[in-house]
């Protein structure tokens, strides 16, 4: 840049600051190189009468890549309009990519029509930023109405709408994307795989079997040769640990070449998943060893504190909770109370999880509030459960769920007034439990059972099943408590 302003002074001082070309190239290096300075181009432009298109695109696009003022490419497409400049290919792309950091989903349909109006609607790159900010904004119908006209689909078109089906959940339109792709003989790139494998990691693709469609992308890695990176080993540790294949995530994991902080945070949660609190411990003491040590963040300790609540190291998550602040100068977040809240609560330490509380620095949200009536229903502590009742009026009046998981506390503990009094609530809000779903999937084949389901073919051997489980239960001790579920599944 200093060299910039030198020759910079050197036009002004030889009167050539009528020359565009010459004052383009000097905007253009300021607002798109790396090196360059976006508002000394912005301090150039406004002392130019007549700025022309080539300006205006140069700008578009630096704003277009600045994170705190994309607004101002839009702003500028508007004005370059306004002044008689029609927008080409090398405008709109970089207004959408704006309309998607911001999501404007109404100016991009706006810009939609006027590339349309234009001409240029069906140049491939206008048509994968619209795919683009569309899938950001969650216009997925748009997106695939876009994609479905490209001609000439790039690897970036098909890139967009898979990553667009992955972020909304939606598996099964992502997997015939890629079973199409096949088809077609394209190349998949990992920006492709890590969206494939996302979606398998997700909940939501239980209706399409998950870890089957992870192997087959898995399968796809091996039999072409690809050469994973960092990244896309990550998302097939995740999705393996997700879809309760923890032993050939921690295989994966073990052979990674390098790892990175997202590694060890992706490993350190799945473990937790899997109630393998003290392996996570070691692995955290493991990645702050030796020459190479990694530094751990607010993530880290997300899934470390985690792995502490599900195998009750309540010593171990104090330990790490108090030294995240005063040794690795990481803050606690309101995630880290609600895990320490939860960790307390689950292992009986119901008064210290208040106290934590009480103490916290911000306002606790519904999390928060929810690990600690879970530990209230554990140990039947009806009183704090009835004083956490407030805070829900108050943060999530129209959650079920809540109400719930309440009443089965008050039920737990035989204070039917108090059952009476919430479904009396829930009816004067009209609120409707959500009956719960369960999945479970056999030889790719997944099944799907609600509360009391009969509809199966095989309910009747099911039941018998679960009777004679009941049976052997009982044998060995349990008490299995009937009441409870009964009032779950009719009277809610």
């Amino acid at each position: 840049m200093n060299q910039i302003k030198q020759v910079h002074a050197q036009i002004i001082l030889q009167g050539l600051t009528n020359q565009s070309l010459t004052l383009g190239k000097l905007i253009a290096f300021c607002a798109v190189n790396h090196a360059g300075n976006l508002e000394y181009a912005q301090l150039v432009f406004d002392q130019i009468k007549e700025p022309n298109k080539f300006m205006y695109n140069s700008l578009i696009r630096g704003y277009s890549n600045c994170d705190n003022n994309q607004v101002k490419a839009v702003l500028l497409y508007r004005e370059m309009v306004n002044m008689g400049h029609s927008p080409n290919e090398f405008t709109l792309p970089f207004v959408l990519k704006a309309c998607a950091f911001q999501s404007l989903y109404w100016v991009a349909i706006l810009v939609h029509g006027h590339g349309i109006k234009l001409g240029i609607g069906s140049q491939v790159c206008v048509q994968n930023g619209l795919i683009n900010v569309y899938v950001v904004c969650g216009l997925l119908l748009n997106a695939r109405k876009v994609f479905d006209d490209i001609s000439d689909r790039t690897l970036v078109s098909w890139n967009s709408m898979i990553g667009g089906y992955s972020k909304m959940g939606c598996c099964k339109e992502a997997f015939l994307l890629f079973k199409e792709m096949r088809e077609l003989g394209l190349e998949l790139d990992g920006f492709s795989l890590v969206s494939l494998l996302s979606v398998c990691s997700q909940n939501s693709c239980s209706q399409v079997g998950d870890l089957v469609m992870g192997k087959k992308v898995h399968d796809y890695v091996l039999t072409n040769d690809i050469i994973p990176s960092v990244t896309l080993r990550n998302a097939l540790i995740d999705m393996y640990a997700k879809c309760g294949s923890l032993g050939i995530a921690m295989d994966i994991f073990n052979e990674m070449p390098k790892k990175n902080l997202v590694s060890w945070n992706v490993v350190i949660g799945a473990l937790a998943l899997h109630g393998r609190g003290l392996r996570a411990v070691e692995l955290f003491e493991e990645m702050q060893a030796g020459r190479n040590r990694i530094w751990p963040d607010e993530f880290t300790f997300m899934g470390l504190l985690s792995a502490c609540s599900h195998s009750g190291l309540v010593d171990e998550g104090r330990y790490y909770f108090e030294r995240m602040e005063s040794f690795f100068r990481v803050s606690h977040e309101i995630e880290h109370y609600a895990c320490m809240v939860d960790l307390f609560g689950r292992w009986g330490l119901v008064e210290e999880a208040v106290r934590l509380i009480g103490g916290m620095p911000m306002k606790p949200d519904v999390v928060v509030w929810g690990a600690l009536l879970g530990a209230c229903r554990i140990h039947a502590n009806v009183e704090i459960g009835k004083l956490i009742l407030k805070q829900f009026l108050e943060l999530e009046p129209n959650s079920s769920g809540l109400y719930v998981l309440l009443s089965n506390l008050f039920c737990e503990s035989h204070r039917w007034e108090d059952v009476k009094n919430i479904r009396k609530l829930m009816n004067d809000r009209g609120i409707i439990k959500c009956r719960a779903i369960s999945f479970i999937e056999i030889e790719g084949r997944v099944y799907e059972f609600m509360v009391d389901e009969k509809g199966h073919e095989t309910s009747s051997n099911i039941y018998t099943m679960l009777d004679q489980l009941t049976d052997q239960l009982r044998s060995i001790g349990y008490s299995c408590n009937h009441l409870i579920s009964s009032f779950d599944a009719e009277e809610i």
